[in-house]
């Protein structure tokens, strides 16, 4: 019988070395100019951040480099390297232009809504909607922004120019705490919908390992 971990291996595994082949194959200038990720052509490394860490990535081998010595995502995440792989493979850079919108609003958001509703509203709910205090400290360690939205709500750049906001609301005697998660307007136009469930697993789960 095939265990859950060699299914679960098997998921990111396969899908990885086909991203890491296209990775491979891409001019690393023009990806750099149409995604806004700087490129050093002596290194060979793309300067690439993430949830605030910096991070080298070496082409053509996707050997990612950091000097963050706690949890790094783009390190230690499967499905945060697949994500930053598809931007450099096929994504491009659109300025943002002000506005939020939810999954649903986003294209394709009606198909991957349930996927997103259990894997990032309903962890983030339930990860902190018992434990405001802790959301709160955790987000302000990320260096945030406070907005008046729900019990609390935060507006944090998940990559450069491109925002997230977290919003929650505790649980009381009557209700369960539930959450929003918003995207600023230019991430539906760079990223597939399946990129934004990565991007609300990968700032969930870094927002689970900040120290507070």
């Amino acid at each position: 019988m095939i265990s859950k971990r060699e299914i679960k291996n098997n998921k990111e595994e396969i899908p990885m070395e086909h991203y890491m082949e296209q990775f491979a194959a891409i001019d690393p200038l023009e990806a750099a100019a149409r995604c806004r990720v700087p490129y050093n052509e002596e290194t060979q490394e793309f300067t690439v951040e993430l949830m605030g860490i910096s991070y080298q990535v070496h082409f053509p081998d996707f050997q990612v480099q950091t000097e963050e010595e706690g949890f790094a995502a783009l390190r230690d995440m499967a499905a945060a390297k697949m994500l930053v792989a598809r931007y450099l493979i096929r994504g491009t850079y659109f300025p943002a232009g002000g506005k939020y919108l939810t999954f649903r609003e986003s294209p394709w958001g009606e198909i991957y809504h349930v996927q997103f509703s259990g894997r990032c509203l309903s962890r983030l709910a339930f990860g902190f909607g018992y434990k405001l205090p802790v959301f709160a400290a955790a987000m302000e360690k990320l260096g945030a922004e406070k907005v008046k939205a729900g019990d609390e709500g935060y507006l944090f750049e998940i990559m450069p120019g491109f925002f997230m906001q977290f919003i929650l609301w505790g649980a009381d005697d009557e209700f369960q705490p539930t959450s929003q998660i918003l995207f600023s307007d230019n991430i539906p136009q760079s990223f597939d919908a399946e990129d934004l469930v990565v991007m609300g697993d990968i700032s969930i789960t870094t927002l689970k390992n900040i120290p507070v």
